[in-house]
């Protein structure tokens, strides 16, 4: 008998066999030794696919999961490592650069008037204002404001007169060799239509003292 035809004596039998079997015994696990070997093979087979989708959906994909979660998170330390690496190798320049700003700092403050020359500065603006043209009706001093390195002297200040004058008013204030801010300014008109009244604040800056 040649070989081809003992494959198909052996397939033949294999589906006399199929055909025979009763499926109604696969409930009856005891009697799997009389089964025959297609459906052997075939259980076989349906219980490793079992196991490896099992395996792969119990096992392996939680751990691709985990191993997505924690590159990503690599990628998130690797680039803070990075950074952290680039701030430490220029540690010691950005403690110069700070040490030198607070030098300039320091010395742009000790350049603010001390609290003795305040009267002088009001003089000055008053100066500014009749040259202007202007007509003072209030000048005054409020408190002080203490800010964290510097005071703060808030002046307010009314005055009568037209947009010109305010103008040259606020041009003069800017030129003074002190330090002056104008904030908060309200024009309304006055008695007569060509009469004007501005409110306006100033702020000059005094250095802070260690006492204080």
């Amino acid at each position: 008998m040649s070989a081809v035809e003992n494959i198909k004596n052996k397939v033949n039998k294999s589906v006399d066999e199929l055909k025979n079997f009763d499926w109604n015994d696969l409930q009856n696990i005891d009697t799997i030794g009389v089964w025959p070997g297609p459906v052997k093979l075939l259980l076989i087979i349906i219980v490793f696919a079992g196991c490896l989708g099992g395996g792969y959906w119990f096992h392996i994909k939680p751990l691709q999961t985990n191993l997505a979660t924690v590159g990503r998170e690599e990628e998130t330390l690797r680039g803070e490592l990075e950074t952290k690496a680039i701030l430490a190798a220029n540690l010691e320049a950005y403690r110069a650069q700070l040490a030198e700003m607070e030098d300039s700092f320091g010395a742009l403050l000790r350049q603010l008037p001390g609290e003795t020359e305040v009267p002088g500065l009001v003089d000055d603006i008053t100066v500014q204002g009749i040259g202007s043209g202007l007509e003072f009706s209030n000048i005054r001093l409020e408190n002080e404001v203490q800010q964290e390195f510097y005071i703060e002297l808030p002046i307010n200040i009314s005055v009568v007169g037209d947009y010109h004058d305010f103008g040259s008013f606020v041009s003069g204030v800017a030129s003074l060799s002190r330090i002056v801010t104008l904030h908060d300014f309200l024009i309304r008109t006055g008695a007569s239509r060509s009469e004007l009244l501005m409110d306006i604040t100033a702020r000059t800056y005094r250095y802070r003292s260690d006492d204080e």
